[in-house]
């Protein structure tokens, strides 16, 4: 095969990949902005915000999950990251207190075999709301993140498809510089 057929070959498909990865950068970018633009939207309407540092909800809390929440004391949840440290560092512990421990399912079935137990219907109805609002959010901060990952494979496909429109340049340059009759591999070789 001759060397300048090899170097047209090998640039254009270069460039064929080049391409690919530039458009596959700018729909993951459009799937980064969009995730992060519903989820930022979807916070900010509830208008949920860290208790203050030195507040008595913080100091309730065990160390590890004060500390936690802490480090957003006092802002409005706008961000996956937000949600999921209120999700498991603030409702998690109370919905623990507040049904000893015990998952919504264990205390629904409870509360079925005793339905005049009005202190426990309360419980029940309490967990069952504390629990969907905590998997709501967890579910934002799942599409907080995977907007995340778009954003790092965006950024891996660009420099992608820069190294390979640059090899690919450099492929084509190479060609016009090599010898017309230049063969790939020597004959008896």
């Amino acid at each position: 095969m001759r060397r300048r057929t090899f170097d047209l070959i090998a640039s254009s498909v270069g460039v064929l990949l080049a391409v690919l990865l530039l458009v596959a950068g700018g729909l993951l970018i459009w799937a980064y902005t969009f995730v992060n633009n519903q989820v930022t939207t979807q916070l900010t309407e509830q208008q949920i915000v860290f208790p203050a540092a030195d507040s008595a909800a913080i100091k309730a809390l065990p160390p590890d999950d004060a500390a936690a929440m802490t480090q957003y004391a006092g802002q409005l949840m706008t961000t996956g990251a937000q949600a999921e440290t209120y999700a498991n560092h603030f409702i998690a512990v109370h919905l623990k207190e507040i049904g000893g421990g015990k998952t919504y399912s264990q205390l629904s079935a409870e509360a079925l075999t005793q339905p005049n137990n009005a202190k426990l219907q309360a419980q029940v109805d309490t967990v069952f709301k504390g629990t969907t609002l905590r998997g709501l959010l967890l579910n934002a901060y799942a599409f907080w993140q995977i907007g995340q990952i778009a954003l790092y494979a965006a950024i891996a496909a660009f420099v992608g498809g820069a190294i390979f429109l640059i090899l690919s340049i450099v492929g084509f340059l190479h060609m016009r510089r090599t010898p017309a009759e230049a063969e790939l591999q020597p004959s008896g070789v």
